[in-house]
């Protein structure tokens, strides 16, 4: 029916308006509750990013949409670094400090990794058909050490007067972390509004709108699907994973004609980081995730073009993309989508 292409369509907007809407309201709410900005910037904005994807793959997940979990999450991920940062590095030079390289980086290579032993087929020696406990509880204890290590590396940072950015998904305002000389503590400094019945308001519509945007996603890729004769991991790795990228996509557009490409990297890779261990974790202790067929090699894919970044951070000047570097991304997601459409 033509109405559910709509309500797939108004979906994807719910998603992304709807978490734009908790993330403003939440990070509000929780400055005035007196909550450190430093532990909102790493929880309620980072996590906000995904919020579009957890709600896909808990309403999939809900469903025994196991196609549509993993195809949203891993074609969010390779979208994020080949198409995002590879438009951003046509854009301008994208650079990176040493530290991020070295740490958050590896940590998402680690996580790719960990997602192609579990879809492989087997673990442990056992002959796994589906994603089940054991499989979401690692991840989300991958999870918990990221945040933790990212708030120890936060503490033993030196002092910066001009400041650093936070290297996480941000949606409408960007947060940045301060340093204060006078107490040498970090401050995330963000615009947040003051509190009131309007601020609950937009809270309970955004979570509404996330709600309503999950259900009518999966839904219409279900339908579509079946109508089109087309996978759901199709649909999902591209359709849905571009409409939930697309926050980040305009943050580090944004970012990068500002100049703050840092923070273009940061959102990419905290994505990346979010998708896996917060989202696969979740959908997968909702309800178990049958693994899809072949699905072993969308995850090589992904982590091949995570460990592009690496070297390409790693061997380019000033540990960046250069323009040649996000024209290979760019060509990469390309072929990607071609092969998935070749795939059927």
């Amino acid at each position: 029916m033509v109405i559910t292409y709509i309500l797939f369509a108004l979906g994807i907007l719910f998603l992304m308006k709807g978490a734009d809407l908790v993330v403003d309201s939440s990070s509000s709410i929780a400055k005035k509750l007196g909550i450190s900005t430093l532990v909102i910037g790493l929880t309620v904005v980072a996590f906000g990013t995904s919020l579009p994807e957890l709600m896909v793959g808990i309403f999939s997940s809900l469903k025994g949409a196991g196609d549509i979990v993993f195809g949203n999450v891993i074609g969010s991920n390779i979208a994020n670094i080949l198409l995002i940062l590879g438009v951003t590095a046509i854009i301008t030079r994208v650079s990176l400090k040493i530290e991020t390289i070295w740490k958050q980086i590896p940590f998402a290579l680690l996580a790719c990794f960990v997602v192609y032993i579990f879809t492989s087929g087997s673990l442990f020696g056992v002959q796994k058909l589906e994603w089940g406990y054991t499989e979401g509880i690692i991840l989300l204890a991958l999870l918990v050490i990221f945040i933790y290590s990212l708030i120890q590396i936060s503490k033993s940072e030196p002092v910066k007067p001009k400041g650093i950015i936070l290297d996480f998904g941000l949606f409408t305002s960007i947060p940045k972390i301060i340093r204060s000389r006078r107490h040498k503590t970090i401050e995330l400094e963000s615009d947040v509004e003051d509190v009131n019945w309007k601020t609950y308001l937009k809270l309970v519509f955004g979570f509404i709108g996330i709600y309503l945007g999950g259900k009518w996603v999966v839904e219409g890729a279900v339908y579509a699907a079946i109508q089109l004769g087309l996978s759901q991991f199709l649909i999902s790795a591209t359709i849905i994973s571009i409409g939930t990228t697309l926050p980040e996509f305009i943050v580090c557009i944004f970012a990068a004609a500002r100049s703050k490409v840092d923070l273009a990297v940061g959102n990419a890779i905290g994505s990346v980081i979010f998708n896996i261990c917060g989202v696969l974790g979740i959908a997968a202790l909702v309800s178990p995730l049958a693994i899809p067929a072949g699905i072993y090699v969308d995850v090589a894919i992904m982590f091949f073009a995570t460990l592009m970044l690496f070297i390409f951070m790693f061997t380019g000047k000033k540990h960046g993309l250069s323009r040649k570097d996000g024209m290979v991304f760019l060509l990469m997601y390309i072929l990607y989508i071609a092969f998935l459409i070749w795939r059927g």
